[in-house]
């Protein structure tokens, strides 16, 4: 289940206002969402903010990715990081 407290997260409040209302919106869309497609919903996300060049660091990405997924499975986990992977290289090769 995707964590309910993500803005509380220290984490998170530090990023640029910018990314966070962006975040916002993509954690309210993927909560309506049955939880085998939220990480598909991820990878959507990302090409999304590309397209609308909000950029997230490698290390934005990875906090957001520990602070929205905490209590989810490892098998899960691994999927979420072969979809970002997948993500990042379809993304490079639009640069």
């Amino acid at each position: 289940m995707i964590n309910q407290n993500w803005q509380d997260d220290p984490r998170i409040r530090r990023m640029d206002a910018k990314k966070i209302a962006y975040l916002a919106e993509f954690a309210e869309q993927i909560s309506a969402l049955p939880r085998s497609q939220a990480l598909s919903a991820f990878l959507a996300m990302q090409l999304d903010a590309n397209r609308k060049q909000i950029c997230f660091s490698d290390r934005e990405t990875e906090q957001i990715i520990a602070v929205l997924c905490e209590g989810i499975s490892p098998a899960e986990k691994k999927r979420m990081e072969t979809l970002r992977m997948l993500a990042r290289k379809m993304a490079a090769r639009k640069s």
